[in-house]
């Protein structure tokens, strides 16, 4: 069976929607290929998404990801936004999904690693619902 591709969208695909990309390749890669993008990009990803997910689950984001446009990822099977406050990105896909979450940046320690817990507990619950074909 082939693997769908989810496309993790926030804004400025800067925060949020790397963790997701981050944790979906780290914890589901043998599921789903994994994807982050926004409608607009930053110069560099989150400094304390990097630091917190390198001394989480020791994972580098900036070895392995960068922000990118919607415009820059294959077409996808599934898209979930990350709670934008403003219109969230449209792009086409079979399935949709709002994760709700606030946006951590500029926020202590302690906002970002639950924010990073909750995505975990997200990507370990969507991983299942696509194993037992529950989309």
């Amino acid at each position: 069976m082939k693997k769908p591709k989810v496309a993790f969208i926030c804004v400025h695909n800067s925060c949020r929607s790397q963790i997701a990309e981050a944790l979906g390749k780290h914890l589901s890669s043998n599921v789903f290929e994994s994807y982050s993008a926004g409608t607009e990009t930053k110069p560099q990803i989150n400094q304390d998404a990097v630091r917190l997910m390198k001394k989480m689950y020791q994972i580098d984001m900036e070895q392995t990801q960068y922000s990118k446009l919607l415009s820059e990822i294959p077409q996808v099977d599934i898209v979930i936004t990350m709670g934008c406050n403003v219109n969230c990105p449209n792009i086409p896909c079979s399935y949709r999904e709002d994760w709700g979450l606030a946006d951590p940046s500029g926020k202590n320690d302690i906002v970002f690693e639950k924010t990073i817990h909750a995505i975990y507990k997200k990507i370990m619950a969507l991983t299942e619902r696509i194993t037992s074909n529950k989309m």
